[in-house]
């Protein structure tokens, strides 16, 4: 029976020392508001930039550590910022449409962070991102500074099925051609 006890007291004190040690993963959700997505895209003749506003998302911190995230961007809130009257309702409706991001099909896009490195103050970022349906990894740097988390990155939009207008893919575009990439400046506030 002593032994009984001192097997249960050792076996308490080893759970307590565990969860004493644990430390608990905390979820600091995204303030959509005050967050932007803006775009820039280009083409032999110039480029066009715009916004797409963030539905939802989080960072998961450990030790106020970055060691995680999810982000799902609306797709249908593509804007153009460069343009005005019908030019800017045409090439939103043309982004918007199959041709590029098939909005009425693919209504959201998703990152997902899968793996985090910190260097000094900046994070390397390694996650999944589904854009049309497709998934493809992206690697990047993020930069936190409070409660704002900032990064710039480039896409290449072929990697997710939106290929029109691209050089790669069709001949003889010559000054209709579109860059692949498009670039992405994203403050993230929590």
């Amino acid at each position: 029976m002593k032994m009984n006890v001192l097997k249960s007291a050792l076996a308490l004190t080893a759970i307590f020392t565990l969860v004493a040690f644990t430390t608990a993963v905390e979820k600091k959700k995204i303030n959509v508001e005050a967050s932007t997505i803006k775009w820039v895209g280009e083409k032999l003749t110039g480029s066009h930039e715009g916004t797409i506003n963030l539905k939802e998302g989080f960072f998961l911190m450990e030790n106020d550590e970055l060691v995680g995230g999810e982000f799902i961007a609306d797709m249908t809130t593509i804007d153009v910022t460069d343009l005005e009257g019908d030019s800017r309702n045409d090439l939103m409706g043309h982004l918007r449409s199959d041709d590029f991001f098939g909005v009425e099909n693919h209504k959201t896009a998703k990152f997902v962070i899968t793996t985090v490195a910190k260097k000094g103050d900046v994070y390397g970022i390694s996650g999944d991102l589904t854009i049309k349906g497709e998934t493809n990894p992206i690697a990047f740097d993020l930069k936190m500074n409070g409660n704002t988390a900032t990064t710039n990155l480039t896409i290449d939009r072929t990697k997710y099925n939106v290929r029109y207008g691209s050089g790669s893919f069709f001949d003889n575009l010559g000054d209709k051609t579109i860059y692949d990439e498009f670039d992405l400046d994203i403050s993230l506030k929590f």
